[in-house]
This record gives structure tokens, C-alpha cells and sequence, in this order.
């Protein structure tokens, strides 16, 4: 197998699974940039895999591809590397369907180099301070709460805490991957977030989360707030303050509040969190009240 033309992506990353959804994701940081176009893949219902130090690219789609056809996490680590004449150089981490965890670190990867591998998730990484590294990484995986999402990143957070790449920093990314997760619901990429160069890209990447929280985030059905006569009246009001609702105040949420409003967010890219009926995301309605207070005098 012929090895990679990239140069080395010296990291730390987590691959993992989360038992209670069935995602499966991969969060990453390196002194390289955009990190995230080469270490990260994921596919739902298969597997996660992160390929790094000297990176063979080929080892995230063609890994995915055996987890689909049925192998292990260790089954496809041992496939991977069997054929690669590079392989005392690379480190790849995988985690299947079932939550299964495998590793492996070339020896001659750059030190410190190595692994932590536990149940449902596996963290890697290269040319590290030392193994503190994915030790702290493990240990914020396992104690955060949220999704799979907020778990990868409290891991990355607590890798660079412990000294993480001691180059330094540059790039980070977080995928993860759900069964029509994806903006309409055309794809698995549930979250698939890029900070390609950047001073802090964790903080960054943090940030960015936020935003996608905010966006395409779902509320629960239960805090979901009604439109009755008082909220629609305010809702109406300040869509007529933004110039997207021109007629009566009066309270009612009919087609021309709801056609308002659905223009309103859909210029403000909240379409995702709208709701049928007579109902509204109360996100939704504090970013509207937001805008609102930023045209007032």
C-alpha cells in the first residue's frame, strides 16, 4: 500500500459512541492545518475512525467500508495495517456500531505517542507533552454530560489542558454523525464543525458548537411556548419592527403571522427550529426579541 503524500498529522484526537443515541463522532486538534479534511471519519451505523501521525488517508473511508461489511474495531485496525509498509509510522483509532474500541501507535510514531482506549471510546495522540494527555481526555470524556457532541469537545478541552500537541495549536474539528441528522435530514453529518487555522482553535471550536446549538438545536416538545393572544401580539409587533408583518395587531396567529415569521427566521437561518401549529421555540422568540432590542433607538 502506497503511504499518504500528506505530510504528518501530529495530534491528539477521541474517537467514540454514545450507547443511549447510536451516535458515533470523532473530535480533534493539531498543530496542522485544517486537521479536520484528514483526520475525521464517520459514517452512522458503521463506525468512527480518526487516522493521524503520518497520516494514510485511505484509512477512513477503507475502514468504514469493513465495519459495513461486518468486522470489529480490532478486526479493521488489523486489517489496516497489515498491508501498509508504513505502518510503524501512522496511529489510527477506531470505534464500531456496537461501541467496540481499537488503537493502534506505529513505534515509530514521534514521541509521546500513544493511546487510552475505554469502553464505547478511544483517544490517540503524537508528539504530546506526554501521556497525560489522552489520560485527561479519557477522563473528561467519561465525566461530561450532553451529547456526544459536548463529550468529544470537554475531551479535546482536557487534552489541551494537560499539555496536549507541545508544538502548539492551529486546527480542530468535530464530527459527528446521526441517521438523517443532517440540515433536512438528507445525511448523517448531525454536527460537522471545522476551525482550519486559529490561534485557540478549541475556544474557537467551543464557539462554534454554541452556534450550531442555536441553530439546529431542537427543544423539547414540553418547553415549547404556545401562541396565545399576549405572545402573538408581541410576535407581530416585532416582526412589523423588522418590516416582515404589515398588518393588525390583534393577537391572532394567522397565515400572515405565521408567513412573517417563517420569513423572518428563514433569513435568520432558524428555519430548522420552527414548529407546526400554533406553537413557538422560545430560542426562536428570545433571537426574535434580540433583533428587536438591536433596531430600537
Amino acid at each position: 500500500m502506497r503511504g499518504s503524500r500528506w505530510g504528518p498529522v501530529m495530534t491528539f484526537s477521541i474517537v467514540a459512541f454514545d450507547q443511549d443515541t447510536g451516535d458515533l463522532g470523532v473530535a480533534v486538534q493539531s498543530k496542522f492545518l485544517a486537521v479536520g479534511a484528514a483526520v475525521p471519519w464517520a459514517r452512522a451505523g458503521v463506525g468512527a475512525i480518526a487516522t493521524q501521525a503520518r497520516a494514510n488517508l485511505s484509512y477512513g473511508p477503507r475502514g468504514l467500508d469493513l465495519l459495513a461489511q461486518g468486522l470489529s474495531a480490532t478486526e479493521v485496525v488489523k486489517c489496516l495495517i497489515e498491508g501498509d509498509e508504513g505502518r510503524a509510522k501512522r496511529q489510527v483509532g477506531v470505534v464500531d456500531a456496537q461501541g467496540w474500541a481499537a488503537a493502534y501507535t506505529g513505534q515509530e510514531c514521534t514521541e509521546w505517542a500513544g493511546q487510552a482506549v475505554g469502553e464505547g471510546y478511544t483517544c490517540q495522540g503524537n508528539i504530546l507533552v506526554d501521556e497525560r494527555t489522552v489520560q485527561s481526555m479519557a477522563r473528561g470524556f467519561q465525566t461530561a454530560g450532553g451529547e456526544l457532541g459536548d463529550r468529544l469537545l470537554a475531551a479535546l478541552l482536557a487534552g489541551q489542558e494537560a499539555g496536549g500537541d507541545r508544538r502548539g495549536q492551529q486546527s480542530a474539528a468535530l464530527l459527528v454523525v446521526r441517521e438523517g441528522g443532517s440540515y433536512g435530514g438528507y445525511t448523517d453529518r448531525y454536527i460537522d464543525l471545522r476551525v482550519d487555522d486559529h490561534r485557540r482553535p478549541i475556544e474557537e471550536l467551543t464557539r462554534l458548537l454554541k452556534l450550531h446549538r442555536l441553530y439546529f438545536g431542537q427543544t423539547q416538545e414540553q418547553q415549547l411556548l404556545p401562541l396565545e393572544a399576549e405572545l402573538t401580539c408581541e410576535i407581530q409587533a416585532l416582526l412589523r419592527d423588522l418590516d416582515f408583518y404589515h398588518g393588525l395587531i390583534h393577537g391572532i396567529y394567522d397565515e400572515a403571522t405565521r408567513q412573517a415569521l417563517e420569513a423572518w427566521a428563514g433569513m435568520e437561518n432558524l428555519e430548522e427550529r420552527l414548529q407546526k401549529g400554533a406553537c413557538v421555540d422560545p430560542v426562536v422568540l428570545e433571537f426574535l426579541r434580540q433583533r428587536g432590542r438591536e433596531i430600537r433607538p
